[in-house]
């Protein structure tokens, strides 16, 4: 339930933002026939979504286990990258999200057209959704308990737009760069133990044969059936018997991205700021 719950407020969030900031804009500029294309925008994005998500589900279910295997390990693999991605850019630029997005607005609004606008909300709910369909698909499998899984999937989108509401209406402040890092480190573990689930579903689909002899015995830890097999199995990935490519693919993975989001972002550009203008320093 934690990762799908952090998924869908991590994802949710993001689409929440750019919509919130763009309507909070428009708000402003008294553009209320802009404001509801924006909002029919964002209704049609969400609705594709949910029909590719439902799309997925039943392709899935319909195929063969060995065919299932493999479809698990594609999504898997576009889970992964499409979050490293998504990890890696709102590091750089989550900071700088409003002021870009209000000037990005602006710009639209001073040569009029409000069309800019409405297009930029719709593409950013049909991404993020997109990505929250695949991703969570891609948990899903690798948890085993739909039930729980939907649930926090549910409650983290519910709260990510509410939040996104409370920005709106100017109520609701966050520190953008705290908050996607902490998620950040959250998401990294998650989609190592996809790494992992993603290599061994590809064995078992048939296509890799190597480095296939057990690493590890973890079955006095990861025992089917109970609490702590969910967690360790489900969020990190670890099976009862890893392998060897298994091991070695999610230390790849983990360790490399939680250096990245943990380093602190633009420490090395302050430094650089600071010792081209000595003399702001004096002043």
């Amino acid at each position: 339930m934690l990762p799908t719950f952090v998924i869908g407020l991590r994802e949710g969030l993001e689409a929440a933002l750019i919509v919130g900031i763009i309507a909070a804009f428009l708000g402003q500029q008294a553009r209320r026939d802009a404001l509801r294309q924006v909002w029919l925008g964002t209704a049609a994005a969400m609705v594709i979504c949910i029909g590719v998500a439902i799309a997925l589900q039943l392709i899935s279910s319909h195929l063969p286990q060995r065919q299932q295997e493999g479809l698990e390990t594609v999504v898997g693999a576009l889970a992964v990258g499409m979050v490293t991605y998504m990890i890696i850019f709102m590091r750089r630029h989550a900071r700088d999200l409003k002021g870009d997005l209000q000037g990005a607005a602006a710009s639209a609004l001073a040569i009029g057209s409000s069309r800019a606008l409405v297009v930029m909300a719709f593409l950013a709910v049909l991404r993020e959704g997109f990505e929250t369909a695949v991703f969570l698909l891609a948990t899903f499998h690798a948890s085993g308990d739909a039930t729980t899984s939907w649930l926090g999937a549910v409650i983290g989108i519910l709260l990510a737009a509410a939040v996104g509401y409370g920005i709106y209406r100017g109520g609701i402040r966050l520190n953008m760069a705290r908050f996607f890092r902490i998620t950040g480190l959250v998401l990294v573990v998650v989609a190592a133990g996809l790494v992992m689930t993603a290599f061994h579903t590809a064995n078992e689909a048939g296509w890799l044969s190597v480095g296939q002899g057990q690493a590890l015995d973890l079955s006095w830890l990861v025992r089917p059936g109970t609490p702590v097999s969910s967690l360790l199995t489900g969020v990190l990935g670890i099976q009862p018997y890893p392998v060897w490519l298994e091991v070695v693919a999610w230390l790849g993975y983990l360790v490399p991205m939680l250096v990245i989001v943990a380093w602190p972002a633009r420490q090395h550009l302050r430094v650089g700021t600071a010792a081209a203008h000595p003399a702001h320093q004096e002043s």
